[in-house]
């Protein structure tokens, strides 16, 4: 642990802890006034017909988004520009806000590319790629000999 100066008598006997200097460097000033953006999250599942993949993007309509494909490249991305402007009798403030994301996936050879669907309800995005027949699992009974 390291012990940093400062002159904050609410400290004790004016030192901070290590966590507490991390905790003033990001939620004090420049930072604390900073969106941090990441990248979705996205969870892919496989079922006997398809691949899903849900991307969580709370906040963003269905618009913002686009989705490509690339021979067997599938990329999603969404390009938000926001803009608030704040107007009292003394002052006008103005922020412009961007955010960018792309995520790109490698389908694999047994895809159905034309059949790719894709809908955004609830801020997750759905992805739907359906197999091709020949790539779905067939299941049958084998008779012990």
């Amino acid at each position: 642990m390291a012990l940093v100066k400062f002159n904050d008598p609410k400290k004790t006997n004016g030192y901070a802890t290590f966590n507490e200097l991390f905790d003033s460097f990001f939620n004090d000033g420049y930072l604390a006034h900073k969106p941090v953006h990441q990248v979705p999250a996205v969870n892919v599942s496989e079922t006997e017909h398809a691949y899903h993949l849900d991307l969580a993007a709370p906040g963003l309509k269905k618009e913002d988004f686009k989705i490509s494909l690339e021979k067997d490249l599938l990329t999603i991305s969404a390009d938000v520009k926001q803009e608030s402007t704040e107007e009292t009798a003394k002052y006008n403030k103005r922020e412009f806000s961007y955010h960018a994301f792309s995520r790109s996936f490698n389908l694999p050879d047994l895809v159905d590319h034309a059949k790719i669907e894709a809908s955004y309800q609830d801020g997750v995005l759905k992805v739907s790629i359906p197999k091709k027949e020949e790539a779905k699992i067939l299941t049958r009974e084998i008779e012990i000999k």
